[in-house]
């Protein structure tokens, strides 16, 4: 089905470009029919639409590179992750950030290029910063001062240089959740501009042997709706560039990122608050461009991560509807055959979605319902409150912009099975994982 058919459903500003209605009228995502899809692959199911992954892959970079055309994206892997994801992402034109030893190692395995990623941490082991020296990793961004001699002495060992960003802290808020708030003082990433720590670790990486010092990154959380934060911070570190980096160290700032955090709708409140890339774009490469003017330092070339904005709206979540619990005067409860096993962000974070009645999508709103998950846990809810039609046993439901950091931060709570998926297109799907199996569960497992 294409975009204008997509208009015709209530949530189409929050469901993936290729979103539409069968000849049955059903949900269809990127042409296939939802009932399709559940029969073949078994729900929960998590399903990516490739007309809006692509689309959101040359939006970034069409966007930033507009206004800024020395500038990169790299893609969050943090926010989902395979071998066949990745390939398609590299295949966009993006790098990528990582976060562990794991994800670089899946991205190795996808043949990715790993001079397009770049290491960030808190916390990283020795053995995640050997592997990224050996297996010939872009960028390490260091994220506290004794991070320095321990790279510098790996990157030795291995008789390498390691190029590096410092994470700094510009003490900056970026006014969204306090779990995902991180430029500020009072946080566990980056070394704070404020107290000093900043210039020593810059100054430390100058010293340093086998290290390479690129430039400065900072990240001031995720998901981030207003773009006056990123104008403050920008100045904050500008002047840092230009006082301390160029005046009492006398190094020159060739790369600069931004992060991102830029923020996705999940339900209308946020649609209405939600900025168009190309504003993003604009505040973040016109301050720059002005500060590096005013205090008289070369533009460094810019790497963008947009987190979550480049995989959320592109994925879908299906359920099985099965029990209702009635509780009159209180609250009427619809549970699905997932919940917080595969999304814990509601639980997590208070994340608040919209759903939809995925086979009968333009069916009228009867009943305000609680959507439960099948957890023993109480905090396994959902939706607090969402109006759907009357949902009986067996129907599919679908909850939009599921596609970050829902299956990323999937577990096997209760020994559930972790769910499949699919990527469609053109009306025809793809299954890029398996579901779990029992099998699956005991292969770790010794004696």
């Amino acid at each position: 089905m294409t975009e204008t058919a997509s208009a015709t459903l209530s949530l189409a500003p929050l469901l993936p470009l290729r979103s539409g209605l069968s000849s049955a009228g059903r949900l269809t995502l990127g042409g296939v029919d939802v009932r399709d899809l559940a029969d073949e692959f078994g729900t929960p199911l998590y399903v990516y639409d490739v007309a809006t992954l692509r689309a959101q892959c040359e939006g970034f970079l069409a966007a930033f590179r507009g206004a800024y055309p020395d500038c990169d994206v790299l893609y969050a892997s943090k926010a989902f992750l395979n071998r066949p994801f990745a390939r398609f992402i590299a295949a966009q034109g993006l790098g990528f950030d990582a976060v562990s030893g794991g994800e670089i190692e899946v991205l190795r395995a996808a043949d990715v290029d790993l001079r397009t990623v770049y290491l960030h941490g808190n916390n990283k082991t020795p053995e995640e910063l050997r592997l990224a020296v050996r297996a010939g990793l872009g960028r390490v961004v260091i994220d506290n001062e004794g991070e320095v001699t321990l790279l510098d002495g790996i990157a030795g060992e291995e008789r390498k240089r390691q190029a590096v960003l410092v994470r700094v802290s510009p003490g900056i808020d970026a006014h969204t959740h306090e779990k995902t708030t991180t430029g500020i003082v009072d946080s566990k990433f980056g070394v704070p501009i404020l107290t000093g720590a900043a210039e020593r670790t810059v100054a430390a990486i100058a010293s340093a042997a086998n290290l390479d010092f690129r430039g400065l990154h900072m990240h001031l959380g995720s998901p981030i709706f207003e773009t006056a934060p990123y104008v403050e911070a920008i100045e904050v570190v500008a002047r840092f560039i230009a006082e301390v980096c160029r005046g009492r160290l006398g190094l020159e700032v060739t790369e600069f990122s931004p992060g991102g955090g830029f923020a996705v709708a999940y339900n209308d409140e946020q649609q209405d608050a939600l900025q168009p890339i190309a504003e993003y774009a604009a505040v973040v490469a016109g301050t720059l461009r002005r500060e590096a003017d005013r205090l008289g330092f070369p533009l460094p070339h810019m790497t963008v991560e947009p987190g979550r904005a480049i995989v959320a709206r592109a994925g879908v979540a299906l359920y099985t509807v099965g029990a209702r619990k009635e509780v009159p005067g209180i609250r009427t409860y619809v549970s699905v055959d997932g919940g917080m096993a595969d999304n814990i962000r509601p639980a997590m974070y208070g994340a608040r979605y919209r759903a939809l009645a995925a086979e009968r999508p333009r069916a009228p709103a009867e009943e305000t319902v609680a959507i439960a998950g099948k957890y023993c846990e109480s905090g396994d809810v959902l939706i607090q409150s969402v109006e759907l039609p009357r949902l009986r046993a067996g129907e599919l439901l679908a909850i939009p912009v599921a596609g970050a950091y829902q299956l990323a931060m999937e577990s096997n709570y209760n020994l559930a099975y972790r769910a499949a998926v699919v990527m469609v297109e053109d009306g025809r799907a793809r299954l890029i994982r398996r579901r779990q199996t029992a099998e699956d569960l005991v292969a770790l497992d010794v004696g």
